[in-house]
Parts: structure tokens; sequence; C-alpha cells
């Protein structure tokens, strides 16, 4: 994706991008894509080997956008209810107490979310969906905003258990950090114990997210915008090679993330480069290859044949 530049008509933007490159080093793209998810209401799956920033990045947005963080790292043993909480005894009171789960925050990251069982990762699905949890019958809202971070380690599958087509649909796009360059690692062996080590404070209240998510919805798609993004999502349903192709669901958060991306360039109104730059990141990884193929490929193709307007 090129479309990574600031946008400088947004000051609240600028603010929240040069907080997270106090933390991060030399990743404008995934800083991009994650502001991208976060702006439009969605959630984001991080496909990466350990140790390259997973876990500094989703701290640091939490603490830029001054929300709560919470940590989950996946296991098998890990329960539903370590997740979204549960009901214990207080024998003080004589009743029972509800003790909030992680789910309850405003960037919760779910490390290594294969790792945990299928009734484990369901659990998350109302949450991500309905920015809710029912427990002993019980609704209760999670706070506002929530963003889940979800990470995969691409290499390594023993224990694991794949993710559900259902699943991977719940997350508006997919993306990985991946290995700095030489430059941006000696950059980062730099900041160690300099001034740019220092704590990250927020940048942006909870408030002023809610306003730009807000004006997000409010960036103009015209009608032969959106008849070039439903083309690039129908032929995946149509393509020889693929078996499952992207749902409508997916349309709506091509649409979405297209408008984000549009917004954080300093845009009110989509460009079909938009969706073309967001596009991989969308469709990817909700397309299942029945060919030799992988589904980036796919993509990449119809990317490249489908006029665009």
């Amino acid at each position: 994706m090129n479309a990574t530049s600031p946008a400088p008509s947004i000051p609240e933007i600028q603010r929240l991008r040069g907080n997270l490159n106090r933390a991060i080093v030399g990743k404008d793209e995934a800083i991009t894509l994650v502001l991208v998810a976060l702006l439009c209401d969605g959630h984001a799956l991080l496909e990466d080997v350990p140790g390259v920033g997973k876990t500094l990045l989703a701290k640091s947005l939490a603490t830029s956008i001054g929300g709560k963080f919470q940590r989950v790292q996946c296991t098998p043993d890990l329960l539903p209810s370590d997740i979204t909480g549960t009901n214990i005894w207080n024998p003080q009171s004589g009743e029972f107490q509800f003790l909030p789960g992680p789910v309850f925050a405003n960037v919760l990251l779910a490390d290594e979310i294969n790792r945990a069982t299928p009734r484990t990762q369901s659990a998350l699905l109302e949450v991500m969906e309905e920015q809710q949890v029912t427990v002993d019958g019980v609704t209760r809202l999670v706070e506002s905003p929530f963003f889940t971070i979800a990470t995969q380690n691409p290499v390594e599958y023993q224990g694991t258990f794949p993710l559900p087509e259902a699943q991977m649909d719940r997350f508006a796009l997919s993306f990985s950090l991946g290995y700095p360059t030489e430059a941006e690692e000696l950059q980062m062996l730099q900041r160690i114990g300099g001034a740019r080590s220092q704590p990250l404070e927020a940048c942006l209240s909870l408030e002023q997210l809610g306003d730009l998510r807000s004006r997000c919805l409010g960036v103009k798609v015209e009608t032969v915008v959106q008849e070039y993004l439903l083309a690039l999502v129908r032929q995946t349903r149509e393509h020889p090679e693929v078996a499952l192709g992207v749902s409508p669901r997916g349309t709506v958060a091509l649409q979405r993330t297209s408008q984000a991306l549009a917004f954080l360039l300093g845009r009110d109104f989509v460009l079909p480069d938009d969706i073309k730059a967001i596009a991989p990141h969308v469709l990817t990884h909700r397309i299942v290859p029945s060919g030799g193929r992988s589904s980036k490929d796919i993509v990449r193709e119809l990317l490249e044949t489908i006029a665009v307007p």
C-alpha cells in the first residue's frame, strides 16, 4: 500500500501518528492500517512472527487515545469466561458479583488467537460484532470504543486451531508488521535509554476519537466508485479458483476502510486508488481458494484486470 502519508489538514491525526512513531520505528504502513481499522469501527488481524512489535503497537495505540488496554495470551486451556468475565460468589454481600473479563477494555490484544480452542474463539464473536457479552443470561455492554487486535504466528501451526471463515470475516482487515530494515533496527537500538524511550502519554481523548469516527462516515463514495468496489467483490465469488468469495459484510468493510483511508489522507471523498490500496488487506483473508494459487495472488490479479473508473 502506497498511500501512507499523514493528513496535514487533521491535527488530531498528526498528533496520533506522531505519538505512535515515538514507539514504533519505521512502520508507517502498519500504523496507517491499524488507524484505518480503528476509525472505521472494525478489528485488525496481524499475522506475523513473534517479537516484531505487535504488543507495543497495541499498547501504544491504547495509551495514545487515553483508553484502557488489555492483553490475552491465548492457549488451549483458555476458557470463554477468561475472555468475557464470570460471576463469583461474594461471601460478604451474600450474592454473586460479576468479575469483568479482558474484553471490557478499549483496546484488546488477543495474542496468538489460533492457539485458543474454537469454543473460546467463539466467545469473541459476540463482543466483536455486537459490542456486548452475555454471562448467565445477563447482557452487558463493553466499553466504547472497543477495538480488537488479534495476532497469529504464520509459521508455527503445531497445537493451533485455524479460525473459521465466520470469525475471519469479523476482522475488517489483516496485515503484518514484518522485520525492520537494517536502518530501522539501528534506530531502534539507538532509541533505547534515550529521550524517545520515555513513556507515552495520551494525545487524544476517547471523545475526540468518537468525533473522528463520525467524520469518517461522512466521507463521500460516488456511485461509480461503489460500482468498481462491487466489481472487485463480486469477481471473488465468480472466480474459478475461489471456493468461497467475499461476503456482503466484506463489501461493507471495503467501503468503510476506504473511507477511513481517504480521511487519513485528508480527503472527504474516496478515490478508486483508495480501494486498490486497501483491498488486499480487506479481501485476502476473506477468500478461500480452491486451486493452487493463494488468495493474495487472486486479489492481485483482480486489481490488475478489473477496469478502474
